[in-house]
């Protein structure tokens, strides 16, 4: 057994788990705690609890300590010298002149490693640029490739909702994200019109696709035959929040209805819900 906690390295990341030893911690706590790059201060978002540890999990790093007021002072000076860093490396990306687009970058709390995430359409040979880097920044520099929706939450701004970016303000992972979550909202099928600003589709289609499924189940299908109070009918359609159906009558007029108010027609007894 452990005493286990949830660390937090960054707004929305994702959330590692540490040993705590003995030390006592409360959610909202900065810790110091050794990573695989060396130490880094980090958030406590789940207090230590006993728990066991499997095989798969692996030796859990420790946290070594609270923070103290110079450790916070010490990782706002390093924040302004990784965005110094980033500025530097964008003079050096143009004068190798590598295909890559600089993103941001992150160093651990003693500056002896420093990571810039960067984007770029293909595989790039930066090995020169690297060692450029290296020597200027008087560090070890490591560069890492994401991808589109990676580089969104890393840099941030805002969403066509008119609120920040779900990746970069609240999500700590990806979800899949496919057409046939827009098709069960009766989303437009364009892709420009369902796409973040990362280009991929919007995560926010997700939010909702099971409570839409699960409405539509209730609905009877497009296509089918029913019977309403002005006559025989063809379902055309359904308004799931409002459990409405559209229906066209044999005089091609369409009616928007209560799915109260329409009668299966007699012969037809498909099963319901739409696909």
């Amino acid at each position: 057994m452990a005493r286990v906690a949830g660390i937090r390295f960054k707004k929305a990341g994702q959330v590692y788990l540490f040993d705590a030893g003995e030390i006592e911690l409360q959610t909202g706590d900065n810790v110091i705690v050794e990573t695989a790059r060396g130490t880094a201060i980090g958030d406590v978002v789940i207090p230590p609890a006993e728990r066991e540890q499997s095989e798969s999990d692996g030796p859990l790093k420790p946290v070594l300590r609270l923070a103290q007021p110079e450790d916070l002072q010490r990782a706002a000076e390093l924040k302004e010298k990784e965005s110094k860093a980033v500025v530097k490396a964008r003079e050096l990306v143009t004068r190798y002149q590598v295909p890559m687009t600089l993103l941001a970058a992150e160093s651990n709390l003693d500056g002896t490693h420093l990571t810039i995430y960067f984007k770029s359409e293909k595989r790039v040979d930066f090995r020169s640029l690297l060692r450029e880097l290296s020597a200027t920044l008087k560090t070890r520099v490591e560069l890492r490739q994401v991808g589109a929706r990676d580089a969104a939450k890393l840099v941030g701004g805002m969403g066509r909702c008119g609120f920040n970016l779900c990746c970069a303000s609240h999500l700590c992972k990806f979800e899949t994200i496919s057409m046939r979550m827009a098709r069960e909202q009766d989303l437009p099928l364009n892709p420009a019109n369902i796409s973040g600003v990362c280009g991929r589709l919007l995560c926010c289609l997700a939010y909702e696709n099971e409570q839409y499924r699960a409405m539509k189940q209730k609905l009877p299908m497009p296509g089918r035959n029913v019977v309403t109070e002005v006559g025989d009918a063809k379902i055309v359609g359904c308004n799931p929040l409002k459990e409405t159906v559209i229906v066209k009558l044999e005089s091609e007029a369409t009616l928007e209805m209560p799915v109260t108010e329409i009668e299966e027609s007699r012969g037809d007894s498909g099963p319901s819900g739409s696909q």
